[in-house]
């Protein structure tokens, strides 16, 4: 599974973007896709995950109310819709994906990795 993250940039607090992860190789409808950030010096941060039926999504709690994610199986991507953004928010994301996690939020659990792309708000 090759995964690639797109749609990061500027935006100003209080606005929105959506980045998307395109995955090759198999469709990621069997998979456990998530969604994490990074900062320097900072451990890998759980956003949220879709599960590979598409049936249940998860978020972590600084995200909840503000992030979605969802799926389209047609085009095998995932997406991050990001609301109400905070200059907090600012990190490099990556989407990953694991054929099975037992816990959705450990970036350990999952095998496959994006590349990243950088999220900057300004304030």
């Amino acid at each position: 599974v090759q995964l690639v993250e797109s749609g990061g940039g500027s935006v100003q607090a209080g606005g929105s973007l959506r980045l998307s992860c395109a995955a090759s190789g198999r469709s990621f409808s069997r998979y456990i896709m998530g969604w994490f950030r990074q900062t320097p010096g900072k451990e890998r941060e759980f956003v949220g995950g879709i599960s590979w039926s598409g049936a249940s999504t998860y978020y972590g709690d600084s995200v909840k109310g503000r992030f979605s994610v969802s799926g389209d199986n047609a085009k095998n991507t995932v997406y991050l819709q990001m609301n109400s953004l905070k200059p907090e928010d600012a990190a490099v994301y990556y989407c990953a994906a694991a054929f099975m996690v037992t816990t959705m939020s450990k970036a350990g659990e999952y095998r496959y990795w994006g590349q990243g792309t950088q999220v900057t708000v300004s304030s």
